[in-house]
């Protein structure tokens, strides 16, 4: 599928395929869709609570994603402690207060979120981290309009493809889920990703950094960066993202050294997060984080995975990190996560639906290598 060294510049090399492996890979997609269609678990999803601090509490009203369900008392625990570290409390000390008085987990470490969050919501107050938020998607509006400009085809799909990315991106722009920290790392990967290209990357590393210390989730994203810089042998960016690796796991140790000094073993433990929810665990989560929650779960779940059909076909840089990057949450989407951890895909969702814009050239390859023209 895609070139893994160099560049390609024009539509003739879009993808090439021997006609058997044509046919395979269109039986693969029909069966994948098709799967998904079947396993679809967005109905059970949505009516649990929108994030893993709370235990499962019964149905919600209406089956609608994260700030709509019943995760408005998860949304207002993030918000009181910002307000409290505002006051000028200790940010572990009140997250751990809070989260017990809620009977929410506290138990294992990872159950208490990363400080940083609460510390600029205190510092910028609410009206501030919007004005964040804005700031930081229209750079990566821009950031991406570059970068589609760079890289073969982009341009001349530039257009559907910039609002592809705003359709994706702004389920988590609404002002009640800027205390959720799965959006603040959606849209600094986002940019990252946008920022980012064969040794010049610096500015893509700092998006990135600042997403790592935002939400965990996000070093799958910087260990891809970190291995495709080893395979095109770029030994200066793969130290630069080893050591952003490094910085992690010490401030993680410290994080999770300060929630363990404040917890005992009579406090609240969270269910296992490691629960193999398979493909359905995969498509529940892109539809109940994006758009796709208001169709029907036998459409929403195959339209979930279309996109990565288009990675896959986009023969550049962008696409085969893309194709890696997506593919690869996918599968963590598919280990871990319980059904109210669907809002973790929010980690990805702005650039997921871009690959959309790439399918019909890729089926249209596809087909005319088929019938061997």
């Amino acid at each position: 599928m895609a070139g893994l060294r160099g560049r390609t510049h024009s539509w003739d090399r879009f993808v090439t395929w021997a006609p058997g492996a044509s046919m395979l890979v269109i039986a693969l997609t029909v069966a994948m869709l098709l799967a998904a269609a079947l396993t679809d678990r967005s109905e059970i999803a949505a009516q649990l609570p929108a994030t893993e601090t709370a235990q499962p509490a019964g149905p919600a009203d209406g089956g609608a994603p994260a700030a709509q369900s019943s995760g408005e008392e998860d949304l207002e625990l993030y918000a009181t402690i910002a307000r409290r570290v505002g006051a000028g409390e200790d940010y572990h000390a009140v997250a751990v207060e809070e989260q017990r008085a809620r009977d929410f987990p506290v138990r294992p470490g990872l159950a208490v979120r990363l400080p940083t969050l609460a510390y600029l919501t205190a510092w910028l107050g609410l009206g501030g981290m919007a004005a964040l938020a804005g700031i930081i998607a229209l750079l990566t509006i821009i950031a991406w309009y570059r970068r589609l400009g760079d890289e073969p085809g982009g341009e001349s799909h530039r257009t559907i493809a910039m609002l592809l990315l705003v359709i994706g991106g702004v389920i988590g722009l609404k002002a009640q889920y800027l205390v959720l920290h799965e959006v603040w790392a959606g849209l600094l990967l986002a940019l990252s990703f946008g920022l980012h290209r064969p040794g010049k990357w610096l500015l893509a590393w700092l998006a990135a950094a600042a997403a790592l210390a935002i939400r965990e989730h996000a070093l799958p994203f910087v260990l891809l960066m970190g291995a495709m810089a080893l395979f095109r042998r770029d030994w200066r960016e793969m130290l630069a993202w080893g050591v952003l690796v490094l910085l992690f796991v010490a401030g993680l140790a410290v994080h999770l050294s300060q929630v363990s000094a404040l917890v005992s073993e009579a406090d609240p433990a969270s269910p296992p997060w490691l629960v193999l929810r398979g493909l359905g665990g995969w498509t529940s989560n892109i539809v109940l984080s994006s758009s796709l929650y208001l169709l029907p779960g036998v459409i929403a779940a195959p339209l979930a995975l279309l996109p990565l059909l288009g990675w896959a076909g986009w023969r550049s840089d962008a696409g085969l990190f893309g194709l890696l990057l997506f593919a690869g949450y996918g599968l963590f989407f598919m280990l871990a996560g319980r059904d109210n951890n669907f809002y973790w895909a929010l980690v990805v969702m702005p650039c997921w639906f871009m690959g959309l814009v790439f399918v019909p050239r890729t089926l249209k390859s596809l087909w005319y290598s088929a019938r061997g023209r």
